[in-house]
């Protein structure tokens, strides 16, 4: 995030130098407002794009083994040119090295999901996937294994049938 910012304020610099010689160039023809409008301009732009290739700047740098199997767009009021085209504000992605069965339970997996989100922390999760069931499990504090492998105290969720997270791991084999 502060690089992001330092990255803004040098561009508003860099545009108003720019407005500058331009300015100096013709003779000193431009208003005197050109120059901090073409700074705010500059910077408006760059949040603009900054916003936009957040999500391909970290999906493409996921190691091997990782892929995204959900994002989630977003529109704001005070960001306009969001409704005309959406940004990724979110993603998940399902390491698939992470996936476990067990003989005892074939149908069930284990598997890691990693939670991506602009300005916060890279989150973990492992969830229980019953493939059977079409129904996931969030493996959180509470949740015990009994001597089958079988989990106990769960809190099972029914997934509906286009589930990103229970289509992905019950994908990998």
């Amino acid at each position: 995030m502060f690089l992001e910012l330092i990255g803004t304020i040098f561009a508003g610099i860099a545009m108003a130098g720019v407005v500058l010689i331009v300015n100096k160039v013709s003779g000193g023809r431009l208003p005197k407002w050109a120059t901090p409008v073409g700074a705010g301009l500059a910077m408006i732009a760059t949040t603009i794009s900054s916003e936009y290739s957040w999500y391909s700047r970290n999906s493409t740098t996921l190691p091997e083994g990782m892929a995204v199997i959900q994002t989630v767009e977003n529109r704001s009021f005070y960001r306009p040119w969001t409704y005309i085209k959406p940004y990724t504000e979110r993603f998940v992605a399902l390491d698939s090295a992470s996936v476990q069965t067990n003989a005892s339970l074939p149908d069930q997996r284990l598997a890691d999901l990693y939670f991506f989100a602009r300005w916060s922390a890279v989150e973990k999760l492992s969830v229980l996937v019953d493939c059977a069931g079409n129904r996931r499990a969030a493996l959180m504090d509470g949740v015990n294994f009994d001597a089958e492998g079988g989990v106990q105290n769960a809190d099972w969720v029914v997934a509906p049938d286009d589930d990103p997270v229970v289509d992905a791991v019950c994908e990998v084999s």
